[in-house]
């Protein structure tokens, strides 16, 4: 480990035991299902099984003569009476146009999936059985269900409120210089790269229980999310209830990785009814929907060149980015567009660059956020830089050395407009390389194809925006509070869902104000206990929350000194705090414990009047511009010439993530992105056909990777200061980014042993063995 002068605390920086394993290992955990309430109904939705057509007619009466039928719902029940399904950052300012949402499809449908009507019942079963009941009847009309097919001239639109398919198209202007650099480079590669449709899934699918008193006029929301307070402005907007009458609950939440992080649309319609009907519904989403109707991610492509002069210096690039938002995507268009073109350069000296983003709606799935949703920059730079680097002549790790940014040239700005510092891509190049021994494997991949062996090792290098200081994302603030026993309670506004944030914030709590571990407790996820937060998401928990906690905790702690210097007649200045034991320096028998500190607040006459009454505190912290972190990832497999079945050796990271809370907790963000990687490339795969019927709706279809296909990940640490007061940065999902194309330059380097040459996902056996093939290999 390189420490660069930032050593661990007593807390923070320790791997400490997560107080969230109690319960969440022995089954314990509290979800949303697991919440009942009085009176509670259940809802199913009645979805299109066609990606287009109008609807002539919805016939709801078979289905609410149905025993135990409460009411079925359509668009003419709830659409007129809803309010703005859009998320805040798209109502106060959105660049691009948003999706035409509504509740409920009334004329026709537009991706296979789509809600037509919503069943509500006495149970969870009747009212499926009653979905099946509720008859439509649909005129189906062509779709298009691909980028190209949606580009083609003369494409039926998905949104006809649009007027096109591609709602964003977002070109630089034409570059004289980067055009002269391309006609006079040594060497120019051009390729189109597409990484095809996956999904976030969460172990735990989507789940929301609402009820509304009409006599009180109060809201009250259980879900499963990734942002209660984004989720109570949310639900305010929709159904006109005033925000201070709204409150939303969350309990443990398995998995969001971004499709939790908006409210979502089946939620928000869910919410709509029981609002309309004064009634507590619960809906829990089951797999199938999930997969078919949740939000999809990564299907995008891209036309990649690069001029580069007769050693591998890279001269120009080139950019062509679409995107795939689907129908309906969550969030605005549900990707990132013009980011990922900025971003494109990564770690890299491009002096020049043309790009251009086109956003296109298919008939699909609406696109929402996915860990490190814009991940296909350094998808597509990391495979061009392997194409790049055979058609030089040279190892793609000396590609990387020739090009990268280094450690001292910081601050660097890139050609697109991006500032970096405080980043180590070079330093972490070294060490992945060195820690897998790249010299030995590139002497045992030659021994190993002498006897027919291929074997490929890949590199994936990249820096991660972290806590971006986009609006109310960029803001957080931590309560922090003293206990009339001594024990301390933290309030905050994340919505952890697998980032251990009540390990990790219980830690910097007790390094700042001076209190055992053991003693603090985090309560997060309820909308009326705590401060208005941005929710977890976008790697912004360490930096911005974090921060925050640590000012709250530090303010309690002067409030809890000043007490004690009254009691113990000691100048405020001679006293140190640790281990719930305020003491004079030098002298620790004279000491009092934080429970008498507030006992003594808490008891009329305990302290004078001119001391601190109320031993809690705020803590706000407001980022000033976005903490990058960086990482490389490298990893080995064998493919086998008969088959096509990609074997990984093994799977090396050095990341650099600034100060550490915990590394245990680190380590394990890693090992579960590098798992969603890996997935990814060789096994994950949303299929469509060409008129929108989904073929991978089911586990026996859409493969994850288990436990026995995903490498153990050998994780070396570069700790680089993040620039702010903790020296923290954000890094959740790096592991996602780095592993897509470190898996996949690795089969592509097994592959080229032999002429055979790959450029799309997945890399399924068949695609591998097609490619062997068509190299006569």
């Amino acid at each position: 480990m390189s420490d660069h002068g930032i050593g661990a605390g007593r807390y923070v920086g320790q791997a400490v035991q997560r107080k969230e394993d109690p319960r969440l290992l022995t089954g314990h955990g509290r979800y949303v299902d697991d919440v009942t309430v009085p009176r509670m109904l259940h809802a199913a939705f009645v979805r299109s099984d066609l990606a287009a057509a109008t609807i002539r007619s919805i016939d709801v009466s078979e289905a609410l003569a149905l025993d135990g039928v409460v009411a079925v719902l359509t668009g003419h029940d709830l659409n007129g009476i809803a309010g703005s399904m859009q998320p805040s950052m798209n109502v106060e300012n959105s660049p691009f146009p948003c999706a035409p949402l509504r509740p409920l499809a009334v004329t026709d449908v537009r991706f296979v999936g789509d809600p037509v009507a919503l069943v509500v019942a006495e149970s969870r079963a009747v009212a499926e059985d009653a979905a099946e009941l509720v008859f439509v009847d649909y005129e189906p009309t062509p779709a298009v269900a691909t980028i190209e097919a949606a580009l083609a001239d003369g494409a039926p639109l998905v949104h006809p409120e649009f007027g096109t398919n591609v709602p964003v198209d977002f070109p630089m202007p034409a570059d004289p210089e980067v055009e002269a650099l391309f006609a006079s480079a040594a060497h120019v590669v051009e390729h189109r790269i597409v990484q095809h449709r996956y999904n976030p899934v969460p172990m735990e699918p989507r789940g929301v229980i609402a009820g509304y008193d009409n006599v009180t006029g109060e809201l009250d929301v259980w879900l499963s999310t990734q942002g209660p307070h984004e989720a109570r402005l949310t639900f305010s907007r929709l159904t006109g209830v005033p925000e201070q009458h709204v409150r939303v609950r969350m309990g443990d939440v398995g998995g969001g990785f971004g499709q939790k992080f908006f409210t979502g649309h089946d939620e928000q319609v869910v919410v709509l009814a029981a609002k309309h009907l004064g009634r507590a519904i619960k809906w829990i989403e089951d797999r199938r929907e999930n997969l078919l109707a949740a939000t999809h991610s990564r299907s995008d492509l891209a036309d990649v060149a690069l001029a580069l002069d007769a050693d591998g210096r890279i001269l120009a690039a080139k950019f062509d980015h679409v995107e795939d938002a689907g129908a309906f995507p969550v969030g605005g268009l549900g990707g990132v567009g013009p980011f990922v073109s900025m971003l494109f350069p990564g770690p890299y000296r491009i002096p020049k660059i043309w790009w251009r983003s086109r956003i296109v709606c298919t008939n699909t799935c609406g696109r929402g956020a996915y860990r490190g949703p814009w991940m296909f920059e350094t998808t597509a730079r990391e495979e061009i830089l392997d194409v790049a680097a055979r058609a030089v002549g040279i190892d793609p790790r000396e590609i990387r050395r020739i090009n990268v940014v280094a450690d001292d040239d910081q601050p660097y700005n890139t050609a697109t407009g991006m500032m970096f510092e405080r980043v180590t891509p070079a330093t972490t190049l070294e060490h992945a390389t060195q820690v897998i021994d790249y010299d030995g494997f590139r002497a045992t991949q030659a021994a190993a194809f002498a006897e027919g062996r291929l074997l490929g090792i890949g590199i994936g290098l990249y820096i991660e925006p972290t806590s971006s200081p986009a609006g109310s994302l960029g803001v957080e603030a931590a309560k922090v509070r003293l206990e009339p026993g001594g024990s301390v309670t933290v309030f905050l506004g994340t919505a952890a869902h697998g980032q251990s944030i009540e390990t990790t914030m219980a830690q910097v709590v007790a390094e700042h104000l001076g209190v055992p571990y053991e003693q603090v407790a985090v309560i997060q996820g309820d909308t009326d206990r705590t401060p208005f937060g941005g929710g977890t998401g976008g790697s912004r928990t360490a930096v911005i929350a974090g921060n925050a906690t640590r000012l709250a905790a530090q303010r309690v702690r002067e409030k809890v000194v000043e007490v004690a210097a009254h009691l113990l007649e000691a100048a405020p200045e001679d006293l140190e705090v640790a281990d719930g034991r305020v003491a004079v320096r030098g002298t620790p028998s004279r000491a009092v414990t934080l429970a008498e500190v507030a006992t003594a607040v808490h008891n009329v006459g305990g302290v004078a009047v001119d001391v601190p009454r109320v031993l809690e505190a705020t803590g706000r912290y407001e980022t000033q511009g976005m903490t990058w972190s960086n990482a490389c990832h490298v990893c080995t497999v064998e493919v086998d010439r008969v088959t096509g079945q990609v074997t990984i050796g093994r799977y090396v990271v050095s990341e650099d993530c600034g100060r550490m809370i915990n590394p245990m907790v680190v380590e394990g963000q890693v090992q579960g992105g590098v798992a969603q990687g890996v997935g990814g490339v060789l096994y994950e795969h949303f299929v469509y056909d060409d008129d929108g019927n989904p073929l991978t709706t089911t586990f026996l279809d859409y493969l994850l990777p288990t436990a026995v296909e995903v490498p153990r990940v050998e994780i070396d640490h570069v700790v680089t200061d993040g620039g702010n007061p903790s020296g923290v940065k954000g890094m959740g999902e790096g592991g996602a980014i780095g592993s897509v194309p470190a898996v996949f330059n690795a089969v592509a380097d097994a592959l080229s042993l032999v002429g055979a040459t790959v450029l799309d996902q997945p890399l399924t056996p068949l695609r591998v063995v097609e490619a062997l093939e068509a190299a006569g290999a």
